[in-house]
């Protein structure tokens, strides 16, 4: 057996000359894991996207339901007022229902409740990481459509329907924008700051 070296020894060594060693081997760090990686590919996906029609993503740090704002400019390259919310669920098994046209995707209640609230568009994203494809609902508009759909009496998983004709390209992007706009549109005239 060779001696211990800091920085040669392998969790395999380890664990080969254990007598546990038919045990799974621990990892002695994290690890990245296949969730790690499509999420990252989900959010490379999105902002490929966004950054091929004129606009940028900010990454949230924090993910309390929100992964990505979404910034739009005018033709002389000024922000624009107001920001698009997008939240990315990235997937490795897509949940096609039997009507092979929409996609299901489970949210927690908390997040929900959160979306429901929010003033700017939110929109939910499903990423096909085997197909590196995705698909989007806007939030607001699809539980305002639910007529039935009760927030507080929602289970602490709700289930949405995504269409997998609302496809994320840069088309897509330019119609986040323009529901942006729709709000903007309507706020007009009518906020008041008091001190």
């Amino acid at each position: 057996m060779q001696p211990w070296n800091a920085f040669g020894s392998d969790v395999h060594d380890l664990a080969e000359s254990s007598p546990l060693a038919k045990k799974k081997p621990v990892a002695l760090r994290k690890r990245r894991t296949r969730e790690h990686v499509i999420a990252d590919l989900s959010v490379n996906h999105v902002e490929r996207h966004a950054l091929h029609s004129g606009c940028t993503v900010e990454r949230m740090i924090h993910d309390y339901g929100i992964d990505l704002l979404l910034f739009t400019y005018n033709r002389a390259g000024e922000i624009e007022d107001g920001q698009v919310f997008l939240q990315l669920k990235a997937t490795d098994h897509v949940q096609v229902l039997s009507d092979g046209a929409t996609i299901a995707v489970r949210v927690a209640k908390t997040d929900l409740r959160y979306w429901l609230q929010k003033l700017w568009p939110v929109i939910l994203i499903v990423y096909d990481a085997l197909a590196d494809s995705a698909y989007w609902v806007y939030v607001q508009a699809y539980f305002a459509g639910q007529t039935n759909f009760r927030r507080e009496r929602a289970a602490e998983q709700v289930s949405v329907r995504v269409p997998r004709s609302n496809v994320v390209n840069q088309e897509a992007i330019r119609t986040f924008a323009q529901f942006r706009d729709d709000i903007r549109a309507q706020l007009e005239g009518k906020v008041q700051h008091h001190e």
